[in-house]
Order: C-alpha cells, then structure tokens, then sequence
C-alpha cells in the first residue's frame, strides 16, 4: 500500500514528507516508521521523489511486525501487533531506511540481539518473578525496529559510521514497564558499543535515530537519556530543543525524542529542527508530516 500511494502521489502525508526532505535536503538521512518490502520497491520509489538526489539507499528487515507465535503481552491472545518482535500490524510495519548521496555499507546489526544476552539488561518482574516466561525470554529480540551501524563513505573521504536506531515509546504497557525498561535498553546498547563491549567501537560516527525519550520531560527513564546525552565521547547540538509535537490534553506535549549526536572529533557548524508551520507553508498545524520533526546537524572535519 505504501507503494502504491507512493506512486499515486496523492497521499498528503508522504507529499508533506517529502516537502520537509526537500525543504531541508539532507545529504544523509534516517527516516523511522518507514514501511519495509523485501525487495525495497516502496524506498526506491520513494527516493526517486527526490530527483535523483539520493542515488543510495538502504533498509533491512526489521523486528516490527516479525511474528513470534507467542504471546508477549500475556493478554492471552495470539497473533496482536504486541506479540511481534517488535510492535506492529504487519511484518515490516514502521521500519527504518537510510537515503543518502553517497555509498552505504551495513557494517554491524544488532537487530537480532536477545534482550536477555544485553550485558546490562534489565527486564521486568511482576512481584518478584520474571514477567516473561523463559520461552519468550529465548527469542525476544532487544531492538525494536533495529539497530545497525552503516559507513557512509563519501568520495575522496575515509567516511564515517552512522549508527541508526528506533526505540520502543516507554508507555502503553502495565506495572511491570517492559517499554519502559526495554526503551532505557536499546539506549544502553549504544553505550555499550561506545565502550568497545562488541568489538573496536567506532572512530568517527554520528548516532541518529529516535530514541522517544526526553533527556527531562514525559514518561520513561528520562535521567538515561540525560546521562547518554552527556557522554563526553558525543557532542549534543540542539540542548533543550523540542523535536515532537503531540497534544497538550490528551498526550505528552512537546517532546524531546529524536536526535542527530555527532562523535566529539567533528566540527558542528549548523543545527536545527524543522517545525513546517514555522516557515509558512500551507501545512498549517505543522503536523501533515507526522507528530515527529526532523532534526539536522551540518558537520565538517
């Protein structure tokens, strides 16, 4: 469906999108919640939207909407959006793909680490027991969508790694806060990447990816977004800047949640996030394109 509304081009969310991405023109970008085809027809589809400016682009399965067979949730039922790998109606629902002007490389996936092979997992209890049984425990998968590192390799350039990730909302689960302590995890991971706990870390990255937690407001471990966010090894462009925009009654409000983190040996010139209304489209709420803004970063060498 995707594709086909793609190819229609009637669709006014994905006109929007696209209007944000050529707005902004990114020479590198990360789209999360992107619906993924094996043969990658909606993405190349999509890219071509753009003129050719994104002649690379890549995706790779991910977790949302895998089936497992079991009930992960414990509700008692099979078969739910809950009970994939990751949340979602459909396998390959609410994926991640990369576009970019230079060639990409899939160097490392995490995808397919088990939550309970994390170094410093934590998953939940329900009065003292482990809240999933040990069946569940042996194939729940620690990324939501996924979590890859990518080498970007400009020409004439050594290139640099892009680690790409898409977090579970720390919400919409009971007292034993599975999103809650799973969202704190796949944030871990990237610490522990940092810390060489995988194998050499990377030299020159940028982290990019929504990590749906707010380093000070909202729901989740918002004091591990803080710590993560002052890691020495990263640097933080846009401290305090808003990048989501849900109601003020009947959600969070403005959040913090998506970020673009470069290594400290870079040179950051320019930051922003693009809020449409603020330009004065026709998008008059800001909000054709989704809840979610997109954050940018100009760096240099």
């Amino acid at each position: 469906m995707l594709l086909r509304d793609i190819l229609k081009g009637a669709d006014e969310q994905i006109t929007a999108v696209a209007d944000v991405i050529g707005h902004v023109a990114p020479d590198v970008l990360l789209l999360t919640d992107f619906d993924y085809d094996h043969d990658g027809f909606a993405l190349a589809a999509f890219a071509e939207m753009f003129d050719g400016r994104y002649p690379y682009h890549f995706a790779a399965r991910p977790n949302t909407g895998m089936p497992t067979g079991l009930d992960m949730d414990r509700n008692g039922r099979l078969g739910e959006p809950r009970d994939a790998q990751g949340y979602g109606r459909f396998a390959g629902d609410g994926g991640m793909a990369i576009l970019s002007q230079s060639p990409l490389t899939l160097t490392r996936d995490f995808s397919d680490l088990l939550w309970r092979d994390l170094p410093v997992a934590v998953l939940p209890m329900v009065d003292g027991a482990p809240f999933f049984p040990d069946q569940v425990q042996a194939v729940q998968r620690l990324s939501t969508s996924g979590h890859w590192i990518v080498q970007v390799a400009p020409p004439g350039d050594p290139g640099f790694a892009l680690l790409s990730f898409s977090s579970t909302p720390p919400v919409f689960d009971g007292p034993e806060d599975r999103n809650g302590l799973r969202n704190r995890d796949e944030l871990r991971l990237w610490q522990l990447v940092l810390d060489g706990a995988f194998g050499p870390p990377p030299e020159r990255f940028i982290i990019a990816g929504n990590a749906n937690l707010d380093p000070v407001d909202g729901d989740g471990f918002s004091t591990a977004m803080a710590v993560f966010l002052a890691d020495p090894r990263l640097q933080d462009p846009l401290p305090g800047i808003d990048t989501a925009d849900w109601p003020e009654q009947d959600g969070p409000g403005n959040l913090r949640v998506s970020y673009v983190l470069p290594s400290v040996d870079w040179q950051i010139t320019d930051a922003g996030v693009h809020w449409p209304a603020s330009d004065g489209g026709s998008d008059s709420d800001g909000l054709l394109a989704g809840p979610h803004h997109l954050v940018w970063v100009d760096v240099r060498r």
